[in-house]
Formats: C-alpha cells, sequence, structure tokens
C-alpha cells in the first residue's frame, strides 16, 4: 500500500524557479504544475497555488523535499491545510473509496491523477476557510448597519474589502480546474473514468460551487455597501453644492444692498 499527502505550504510557489533550480527528474510540466519522479515508486508534485503533493514518501523525506521548495515559496504557511490518500495495487480492479484508492497496476499517471485530485480538494479546504473568514466579516458590518442604519467601514476599507473578495475568485478560477479534464484523460477510458471518481469521492464539484456561492453573497453584500456609500457621498456633494449656491446668492445680495 502506498501513501499520496498532499499540503498547502503556501500562498503561492513559483513553478518557473523550481523547474529552473531542482534538479529532480521531471516527468511533466506546464505553467502551473510540476510532476517529479523522485526514486523507485516515489513522486512529488508541486502546484503553483501553493500546494504540494507526495506520492510514497516518508517523513524525513517530505521535511527534505519541502526544504528545497521553500525558497521558492510566498506566504509560507505555519498550519497547513493536508489530505492523506491510500494508494493499493490490485490486478484489474479499479475503485475509489473514502481514503483509498485502488487501482490494476503502477502507472505514474494514474498516480499523477490521484495526487491532482487529493491536492485540489486540500486547496478547497484552504479557500474555505478564507471564505468563511470573508463571510464572518461581511456579517459583522450588515448586523452594524441592521442595528446603526450606517456603515461602520470606511470607503477606503471597503475598497480593499472588495478587492480581497475579487482576488479570491480570480484565484480560485485560475488554479482549480475542477470541471476540466487533464489532457491525460482524453483518450485514455480508465484514465478518465478514474478522474471522474476522485472528483466525485472528494467531492470537488459541490465544495467549489458552495464556495463559489459564498462569495457570490459576499460581493452582492458589498456592492450594496458601496452604492449605500455612493449614495451619502453624492448627498454630502449635494449638500456642499447648495451651501455654495446659497453664499454666492447672499454675496449677489450683500453686493446690491452696500
Amino acid at each position: 500500500m502506498y501513501s499520496v499527502d498532499a499540503y498547502q505550504i503556501a500562498a503561492s510557489i513559483s513553478i518557473r524557479e523550481c523547474k529552473r533550480s531542482l534538479t529532480w527528474e521531471l516527468l511533466f510540466s506546464d505553467g502551473d504544475e510540476l510532476f517529479y519522479k523522485m526514486g523507485n515508486e516515489k513522486f512529488v508534485y508541486i502546484f503553483q497555488y501553493g500546494m504540494v503533493g507526495f506520492f510514497n514518501h516518508t517523513l524525513e523525506e517530505k521535511r527534505t523535499i519541502l526544504d528545497s521548495i521553500k525558497p521558492f515559496c510566498k506566504g509560507l504557511k505555519d498550519e497547513r491545510f493536508s489530505e492523506e490518500v491510500n494508494v493499493v495495487i490490485e490486478p484489474e480492479k479499479q475503485e475509489v473509496s473514502f481514503n483509498k484508492v485502488i487501482i490494476p497496476f503502477f502507472d505514474y499517471e494514474a498516480i499523477r491523477l490521484i495526487v491532482l485530485n487529493a491536492s485540489q480538494s486540500v486547496a478547497l479546504d484552504n479557500y474555505f476557510d478564507i471564505t468563511e473568514q470573508l463571510l464572518g466579516e461581511t456579517n459583522e458590518h450588515t448586523k452594524y448597519l441592521e442595528q446603526k442604519g450606517k456603515l461602520d467601514i470606511s470607503g477606503n476599507k471597503l475598497k480593499r474589502f472588495i478587492g480581497r473578495v475579487l482576488n479570491i475568485k480570480n484565484e480560485i478560477s485560475e488554479n482549480l480546474y475542477i470541471f476540466d479534464s487533464p489532457d491525460i484523460t482524453w483518450d485514455n477510458e480508465a484514465l478518465s473514468l478514474l478522474n471522474l471518481e476522485l472528483k466525485k469521492t472528494f467531492d470537488l464539484k459541490d465544495r467549489y460551487r458552495y464556495i463559489h456561492e459564498r462569495l457570490e453573497i459576499i460581493k452582492e453584500n458589498l456592492e450594496l455597501f458601496k452604492d449605500i456609500m455612493d449614495h451619502k457621498e453624492s448627498s454630502r456633494l449635494e449638500w456642499i453644492i447648495i451651501i455654495l449656491i446659497v453664499i454666492e446668492v447672499l454675496d449677489m445680495l450683500i453686493l446690491k444692498i452696500f
């Protein structure tokens, strides 16, 4: 039995720098991912969005690999989200269940799919946590609006908050291809079926939709806050204009009288 472990170790990892500096045997690469063979039946998968997936590594080996990757990371995380899956080889059998995957023979492409889906599951855990924090902050402002009839956030802070939400939405769209299938599954029915079963078992699509829906709720609230703030600013400008007109009229009257 083999173990698959995936960890969110950073906010991002420079794929270009890793590819340039790491001397391991590279089996697959694109602009966002690197899949290396690390020895006999050992692999490591590096993702641009701060994920690292391991296949069949000891704890000490994982620590050594992570130490090699850390120089290319931004926003290292102390508390790491993780996922663990066991892989079993049984001839003429392919089956995916919770925390266990059975494949008919040792195939590094099948292993890559397993590590990929486990890594995306961990990434969703991370984005879920971020989304819940953003929703909690939004709810605090909404409750204050309900109780006081006004917002407790300034224009600049609101703009930064909106920026955070939009960046998270963009990151999820760019980094996770939950609804797409890797190229290796297009012409291989067994790998295509394995990929679909992995997505189903990890509940990737429903979790992705849930996060997306929560972000939409947050976005709608922030747009309402912005409308309230714009209306308040518009009212302030109207009063300034009225006051200026009154001053000008008074000035004209004073000139006529005196």
